[in-house]
């Protein structure tokens, strides 16, 4: 194994536990297991152990190798950070990691404070407020409160940030700058690639992603409303499940517009990129992401992206070249931007083609790049001390 360009000689490959809530193959998998495994599956191919010890779901294996990952599963959705802790004792403690990281997401699950191993903390996005416009005031208040202490129990720790925007909100709360590292995602740049087939023959609007509330994937329902309404022929595909699919089904009930959006529910790989590459525009109207991936694979296949001028989404959407950022919250401004792009689509192409090279610059291979070095420097510290 070689390590990454920059870091500390005489570390060689590494003892890694990973913990999220979820692995890729759970159903309610995201964005964020995505990122875990295409960045610890290839840090596993370079020779490094990596373990993984996330929650379990009704009916799968209580252990599982993906992508050369060995992963643990315990508890559920909702007991998992009471038993996790107990699993990592009962049969991972032994096994000597070098370092433990945290994927957080959502809700921290204190790492600290059950391993003795150096810790680093990998940020996607914390909610914040947000999380009141996104979750039952029940879960929201309990969201909030438990992201409250992460400063304080993650002081004095390396932090791996996905965006300069998760980094400025982990330094607001009071952690240090200086030990927070930017890694941006990657994408499959070799699998996410322009199609060579004409766009849908109907303009297309296309949402992927999770269906939760502070997705608002309601703005985009509004927008093609407002679209049809001035005799505009377009519809909308939603790509993906989640708890929020129903009231958005109702929510196109009551706009009358049964034929102009369709629900897909869960797609494979290959029928999203179908999709992104036939989209005439890609809308991700969030609240708050840690970078919005979707952005990206849209860029990578050509497609423009009309998405909220919110933290994360605004650095994966070069406003003006690869897209078009818009008021978050403001259904009249995003069907304006969309209009824009389907109305003349000369430049909706000339901003699929700036996407496609903008997306270039974030390889998986890049990202893990990033991922090992802090890593491997994280080692190199605890073990001089």
């Amino acid at each position: 194994m070689s390590p990454a360009r920059g870091a500390p000689e005489g570390v060689g490959p590494l003892r890694v536990l990973v913990v999220n809530w979820l692995d890729r193959e759970n159903p309610l998998s995201g964005g964020a297991e995505t990122h875990l495994h295409a960045l610890f599956g290839r840090l596993a191919r370079r020779g490094h152990q990596v373990t993984a010890l996330v929650s379990r779901w009704a009916g799968c294996a209580p252990r599982a190798t993906l992508d050369g990952i060995d992963v643990h599963r315990a508890g559920t959705r909702y007991t998992f950070s009471l038993a996790a802790p107990r699993y990592y004792k009962r049969h991972l403690a032994s096994r000597g990691f070098d370092v433990v990281v945290e994927d957080l997401n959502k809700v921290p699950l204190f790492t600290p404070y059950w391993t003795s191993a150096p810790v680093v903390l990998l940020a996607h996005h914390l909610f914040g407020g947000s999380a009141f416009h996104a979750a039952s005031p029940p879960v929201a208040a309990a969201t909030w409160l438990l992201e409250r202490p992460v400063p304080t129990v993650f002081r004095g720790r390396a932090a791996i940030a996905v965006s300069e925007s998760t980094k400025a909100d982990l330094v607001k709360r009071g952690m240090r700058a200086d030990l927070i590292h930017v890694v941006p995602n990657g994408i499959d740049l070799e699998y996410f690639t322009p199609g060579t087939g004409p766009r849908a023959a109907r303009p297309t609007l296309l949402f992927v992603g999770r269906l939760k509330k502070y997705k608002r994937v309601d703005l985009a329902i509004d927008a093609l409303e407002m679209l049809v309404k001035q005799n505009v022929d377009a519809e909308l595909h939603v790509l993906g499940e989640g708890d929020e699919r129903s009231a958005l089904e109702a929510h196109v009930r009551r706009r009358g517009l049964e034929d102009r959006v369709k629900f897909l529910g869960y797609v494979t790989e290959s029928e999203k990129r179908e999709a992104l590459r036939s989209a005439w525009v890609h809308v991700l109207t969030s609240e708050k992401e840690g970078w919005g991936i979707a952005n990206l694979e849209a860029a990578a296949c050509g497609t423009p992206s009309v998405a909220s001028d919110s933290p994360g989404l605004r650095e994966s959407v070069v406003d003006g070249k690869t897209g078009l950022l818009v008021p978050h919250g403001s259904a009249q401004a995003l069907a304006a931007a969309v209009q824009t792009l389907i109305g003349a689509p000369d430049r909706g192409a000339g901003m699929g083609r700036q996407g496609r090279a903008f997306a270039e610059a974030f390889s998986w291979d890049r990202a893990a790049d990033g991922v090992e070095k802090v890593l491997l420097q994280v080692v190199a510290e605890a073990r001089r001390h």
